[in-house]
C-alpha cells in the first residue's frame, strides 16, 4: 500500500501552490491547496467548510479562526487562519463577483460545480491535487493526505516542539508523529551533519 508523502521539496511547494493561481487558473481549486498546506485539516473537514466558518458577516471581514469538529475524531479544533489562507480567500470570493455567483453564508466553500448546495467529493479533491502534483512533476504518492502531512513536516523542520505537533494531530506519541511525517533518513543525516562538537 502506498503512503501518502509531504511535499518536502520548498521549490515543489512553490510550483504546486502556483498551478491553480498561474498555470491553470482557478481560485477554488488554488483555495483548497492553500487552505490544506495551511490548517493541516484532513480534507473530509476542508471540504466541508462553509463561507460562515470563514467569514463574519457582523464584522465584515474574515474570521481569525475556523472553530469546527473534526468529522474522523470528532474532536473540537480551533485552527488560525494566517495571511496566506486570507489572500487566497479574497482571490477567490472577488472572482466569485466578477463571474456574479455571490457566495451566502451557508455556501460550501468548495461547492460542487452543478450540484446546487453539494461540496465537492474526498475523490475530487483528489483529483485536484493529483492533477497538480503531476503537472508539477512532483514525485511521491502525492493525494490529499499529502497537504496536512506537509504543514507538519515543514513546522518539524522550521523547529515547532514535538508536542505541537502531536496536540495538532491528536497523536499517542511522538513517534507516530514522525512516522506520520515521513521523517526519512536524509532528514536524519542532516542533523548529524549540522551538528558538530
Amino acid at each position: 500500500m502506498n503512503t501518502a508523502q509531504p511535499i518536502r521539496n520548498k521549490e515543489d511547494l512553490a510550483h504546486i501552490k502556483e498551478y491553480y493561481k498561474a498555470v491553470k487558473p482557478n481560485s477554488r481549486n488554488y483555495l483548497l491547496i492553500i487552505i490544506g498546506l495551511n490548517t493541516a485539516l484532513r480534507v473530509s473537514d476542508v471540504i466541508r467548510l462553509k463561507w460562515e466558518d470563514v467569514y463574519d458577516p457582523q464584522k465584515g471581514g474574515w474570521r481569525e479562526h475556523i472553530s469546527l469538529s473534526e468529522q474522523k475524531t470528532g474532536k473540537s479544533s480551533v485552527i488560525f487562519l494566517n495571511k496566506t489562507v486570507r489572500a487566497a480567500l479574497r482571490e477567490y470570493e472577488q472572482s466569485l463577483l466578477e463571474h456574479k455567483t455571490p457566495a451566502l453564508p451557508q455556501d460550501y466553500l468548495f461547492a460542487s460545480y452543478g450540484q446546487g448546495d453539494a461540496h465537492i467529493s474526498r475523490i475530487q479533491a483528489f483529483r485536484i491535487i493529483r492533477q497538480a502534483a503531476e503537472a508539477c512533476g512532483i514525485q511521491g504518492v502525492i493525494s490529499c493526505h499529502s497537504l496536512r502531512k506537509t504543514f507538519g513536516y515543514h513546522a518539524w523542520r522550521q523547529g515547532v516542539p514535538p508536542v505541537m505537533l502531536m496536540n495538532i494531530y491528536n497523536h499517542s506519541s511522538f513517534q507516530v508523529t514522525m512516522r506520520y511525517l515521513g521523517i526519512e533518513q536524509d532528514d536524519r543525516d542532516k542533523i548529524f551533519c549540522n551538528i558538530e562538537l
